[in-house]
């Protein structure tokens, strides 16, 4: 669930707190969490509800000046075999991965266990090792866009963006407004991993 850019202060004040999507089934629930660019989302409940329930107080939580902006804006995502959803949420802290990323002293035992991590990302790959790869191509290309380097690495975007994520939970990678970027952290680890990774 996508937020747009204008929203992430909103998210992180707490004065955003519903949001409206069409789904073929939720993609959260309630009692889970959901990390934004703005920080962590605790998920308060996610309801199904007609568009005429959707009231001007709901529209200003979702961080929309009056109900019929939202109604518009909702109408641009409606599909086939789709309902909407009303899901609340609070706001419940930064991103643990932030400070993760920062973190580049990385001692043996850590670095031990990305490096199992890593491989196991590289055994489980239909398009054999990448990881090394997509670490070094996103060092010596930041802020490049995600199709530029996915078609450089012959991949599918949406395929190559899933590899960047599992990176990125690692705290290897930072996305950007466009590309992505090496954390310190990353930048830590693929010194320090062996050519042949």
């Amino acid at each position: 669930m996508l937020f747009p850019k204008r929203l992430w202060d909103a998210l992180a004040d707490g004065s955003v707190t519903v949001a409206f999507r069409y789904w073929k089934r939720p993609t959260v629930k309630a009692g889970g969490s959901l990390v934004t660019p703005a920080g962590v989302l605790g998920i308060d409940g996610v309801d199904r509800i007609g568009l005429r329930r959707i009231t001007a107080a709901d529209a200003r939580a979702a961080g929309y000046d009056t109900r019929a902006a939202l109604v518009a804006d909702l109408a641009r995502y409606r599909r086939p075999g789709t309902a909407l959803y009303r899901i609340a949420f609070h706001y419940a802290g930064e991103d643990p991965r932030r400070a993760l990323r920062e973190d580049d002293r990385v001692g043996g035992r850590e670095l031990l266990a990305i490096r199992e991590r890593l491989a196991r990302l590289d055994r489980s790959s239909r398009q054999g090792p990448w990881t090394r790869s997509v670490l070094e191509l996103i060092r010596d290309s930041p802020e490049t866009l995600a199709a530029d380097l996915a078609k450089r690495r012959g991949r599918e975007t949406l395929h190559f963006k899933a590899d960047v994520r599992k990176l990125k939970t690692l705290g290897l990678t930072e996305s950007l407004r466009v590309g992505y970027r090496l954390s310190p952290r990353g930048r830590a680890v693929l010194r320090r991993l062996p050519c042949d990774s």
